[in-house]
């Protein structure tokens, strides 16, 4: 008897290559109608787009100023594509680099098993690698930096990884199904990715939707509580609590301690498997995001393709506590809730645009009122995530290939206004243009202040499966401006002594 996730693999194989990135929604007559209006427009304007730089002119220009605009960069080239990358932890700390975990999956046209990757990473400290070093790397190569460490084959392919913060060995995976898949990844034994290879055994299958769920997300920062989302067009929640044992409940105390979480007590095919404590419903359609409250682990909210923005309280029940319609003008892809601020959303949208919503004041006249729209972007946005180090800072990757870095304390400051050209959208004071498609996932790293990971589906222009780069900005971009120039002063002094030496 074979087991579903046997069956699910090999209905994949046959189906052969999917389509990689976020799936496209069927379109009806109307739509279709809609898009030939649009591919006429574009025809149009090809004169004017053939006078614009393109993708590898861009590129190349992008490349030539990474010494100026980063303190550290790495490359990467997949073998295959990979829809998502997280931190894991860190594990050593050196004097130049840290080791570090790092999350990927693999994404492969069926002739292998997809997979989950836990690789090694050296992240070179701050103010350590030399500026002609860093850009020149190899398009087509794999970073040195970079190591596979334990290869998961994984039941279908990774859509959206997420580790528990304070467990970040254990990480909660969607797939190609309605289940939520819970990998001790520590404890699971590094498998041989071949055709015909069995699937490896989550620790935990978390059931409850009708439907597939494949990109909405979450693990909750303070206690073990997962949330997801589907085209069931509901928003499901679980606790892991009862499947953690008593010594590992000390170890989710201290991120990256030893011990599983996870019981082993339950010896069914697929693994064991846990229902969950809520279904919350009031979305119209898919459910694309979902994150949680900081403060609240009973508080959270998603966002859909019904164009809104729910806030739910499971305390109270499984309605809508607070429902935006109309957050924006299309389908909403990703939210993120501020950690330093927990009166802040930043939702990412098919309609370009990053908006930032007070709760205290979410709607004007029934339709979502956002405290600024974001307007950097020339495609769909794909994700948006506050940066852990500093409140205002956030970033958003979309497929226009940037991942822009924001900061909404500069909207509207004199300064900014001043230093910023007019063409520049307000509140944008970076932008990552390494990546030449579409910026399917970056996650800043909470253990090395302004270090983050992107990664892209280029496989057309990298000969590979898609790029990965691990990059921090120069400090000089973000520290306060009397900072660096007190600094440059400094320098000034230092050489004008030098020279003045015998």
């Amino acid at each position: 008897m074979e087991s579903p996730q046997s069956q699910q693999q090999q209905q994949q194989q046959q189906q052969g290559p999917k389509k990689r990135g976020r799936k496209p929604k069927p379109k009806d007559e109307k739509e279709q109608q809609q898009q030939q209006q649009q591919q006429s427009a574009v025809k149009m304007k090809e004169g004017k787009k053939a006078q614009q730089p393109s993708v590898d002119e861009k590129y190349t220009q992008w490349k030539s100023l990474v010494p100026v605009l980063y303190d550290w960069l790495a490359n990467h080239n997949l073998v295959w594509p990979s829809l998502s990358c997280r931190w894991g932890p860190q594990l050593e700390q050196a004097t130049y680099k840290n080791r570090q975990r790092l999350y990927l999956s693999e994404q492969t046209d069926g002739s292998v098993p997809n997979t989950l990757v836990i690789a090694n990473c050296e992240v070179v400290k701050p103010r350590v690698a030399a500026a002609e070093h860093i850009s020149q790397f190899n398009e087509e190569a794999r970073s040195p930096f970079v190591k596979k460490y334990k290869t998961i084959i994984h039941p279908g392919e990774v859509n959206r990884i997420r580790e528990l913060p304070q467990n970040s060995k254990i990480v909660a995976t969607h797939t190609d199904s309605p289940d939520v898949l819970i990998w001790d990844v520590e404890a699971q034994p590094s498998r041989h990715a071949v055709l015909g290879a069995t699937s490896s055994r989550p620790d935990l299958i978390l059931t409850g939707h009708q439907d597939n769920a494949e990109f909405a997300l979450a693990m909750c920062p303070t206690e073990p509580y997962v949330l997801s989302g589907g085209k069931d067009k509901s928003v499901v929640w679980w606790s892991i609590q009862d499947h953690i044992t008593t010594t590992a409940t000390d170890a989710t105390k201290s991120p990256g301690s030893g011990g599983s979480i996870i019981k082993q007590n339950d010896k069914a095919a697929d693994g064991p498997s846990v229902g969950p404590r809520g279904i919350f419903c009031g979305h119209e359609d898919t459910v694309e995001d979902v994150t949680f409250c900081p403060s609240s682990a009973q508080e959270f909210c998603s966002v859909g393709d019904d164009s809104c923005l729910i806030l739910w309280d499971a305390r109270v029940g499984t309605s809508p506590t607070v429902k935006v319609e109309k957050a924006h003008n299309a389908d909403l892809h990703c939210v993120d809730w501020n950690p330093h601020d927990d009166n802040l959303i930043l939702t990412g949208s098919a309609d370009n645009t990053v908006r930032m919503f007070d709760r205290r004041n979410l709607t004007s006249n029934g339709v979502g009122s956002p405290i600024y729209k974001f307007e950097g972007h020339k495609a769909a946005v794909l994700c948006v995530q506050w940066s852990p180090d500093k409140s205002s800072v956030f970033g958003s990757s979309a497929e226009d290939g940037l991942l822009n870095i924001w900061d909404y304390d500069k909207v509207g400051k004199k300064v900014e206004r001043a230093s910023r050209s007019p063409s520049t959208p307000a509140g944008l004071f970076f932008q990552h243009a390494g990546h030449r498609d579409k910026v399917v996932d970056f996650h800043w790293n909470a253990s090395d202040p302004w270090t983050v990971v992107s990664v892209s589906d280029d496989c057309d222009t990298t000969g590979g499966g898609g790029t990965l780069q691990i990059w921090r900005m120069s400090d000089l971009i973000y520290r306060p401006e009397e900072e660096v120039l007190a600094e440059l002063e400094k320098f000034k002094s230092h050489i004008i002594s030098c020279a003045s030496k015998p």
